[in-house]
C-alpha cells in the first residue's frame, strides 16, 4: 500500500502540481486548502507525511504544526514547510514547532521528492525499530530475543551521557519540539539545543530522526 502524504497549501495550482508529482513517484496523495482542513485529514487520514505552506486562511501552517504536534501518535510525523517566508525567524520558529525540513518557494518539485523520499525512508526504518523494540519485551519473546540483544547493549558502554543529556533524549524520542522539552524540564529552548547538539556529536548522528533511531537501536532510552 502506497505510503500517503498530505498537502496543506492554499494555492489550488500548487496542491495540483506537487499532488500530480508525488502521486507519479508512487505516494497516496490527500490535499487541504488551509490548516483547518488539513488538521482534519490528519485525523481521518492519518498521513505519513506532511508538506505544508504557512500562510493559510483560517489556521496557519505554524498552528497546523503545533496542533499536530500535541497528539503524541503523530509527534514524529515528518513534516516540511514549503513557504515564501524564509527569513532566519521564521525558520527558527518552523524548526521549534517541530518542522524537519524548510524549503523556500519558488522549488523544485524533484529537489520537494528528494526530501519526501529521505524523510519517509528515515521516518519507516524508526517504526519499524520502534515496533521491534516492542516485540521484544513482550514476555513471551524475551527468552528469544536477549541472547541476541547481549552484544548491541554492550556499545551503549561507549556513550557517555550525562544525566540531563539522557533526560532530554527520552524526551527527543517521544518527538517534541526544543520549545516543547524546555517547557517539560523547566530550561530555555537555547539550553535545549545544546543539550541536543551534544546528542548528536556522541551518537555520531546528523539529525534528530537518526538520533531517535541510534537511542532506539543501542536502547539508551
Amino acid at each position: 500500500m502506497p505510503l500517503t502524504i498530505l498537502v496543506a497549501d492554499d494555492d489550488l495550482g500548487t496542491r495540483l502540481s506537487i499532488g500530480d508529482y508525488l502521486e507519479l513517484c508512487g505516494y497516496s496523495v490527500v490535499s487541504a486548502e488551509n490548516g483547518q482542513k488539513a488538521l482534519e485529514m490528519v485525523d481521518d487520514y492519518q498521513p505519513h507525511l506532511i508538506v505544508t505552506d504557512i500562510t493559510m486562511p483560517l489556521m496557519d501552517g505554524y498552528e497546523l504544526v503545533r496542533q499536530v504536534r500535541r497528539q503524541p501518535a503523530f509527534r514524529l510525523l515528518p513534516v516540511i514547510f514549503l513557504t515564501a517566508r524564509t527569513n532566519v525567524e521564521e525558520r527558527i520558529r518552523g524548526y521549534r514547532l517541530g518542522c524537519d525540513v524548510y524549503l523556500p518557494k519558488p522549488f523544485e518539485l524533484e529537489e520537494l521528492g528528494a526530501v519526501v523520499r529521505n524523510l519517509l525512508e528515515r521516518s519507516q526504518m524508526i517504526e519499524s525499530e520502534w515496533r521491534q523494540r516492542v516485540r521484544s519485551n513482550d514476555p513471551e519473546e524475551e527468552r528469544t530475543t536477549q541472547p541476541e540483544s547481549k552484544p548491541v547493549s554492550t556499545l551503549t558502554l561507549d556513550i557517555e551521557l550525562t544525566p540531563r543529556e539522557q533526560e532530554v533524549l527520552v524526551v527527543v524520542v517521544e518527538g517534541l519540539s526544543n520549545g516543547q522539552i524546555g517547557d517539560r524540564l523547566h530550561l530555555s529552548p537555547r539550553t535545549i539545543e545544546k543539550h541536543v547538539s551534544s546528542l548528536l556529536r556522541k551518537t555520531e548522528t546528523n539529525n534528530r530522526a537518526e538520533l531517535v533511531r541510534f537511542a532506539l537501536e543501542h536502547h539508551l532510552v
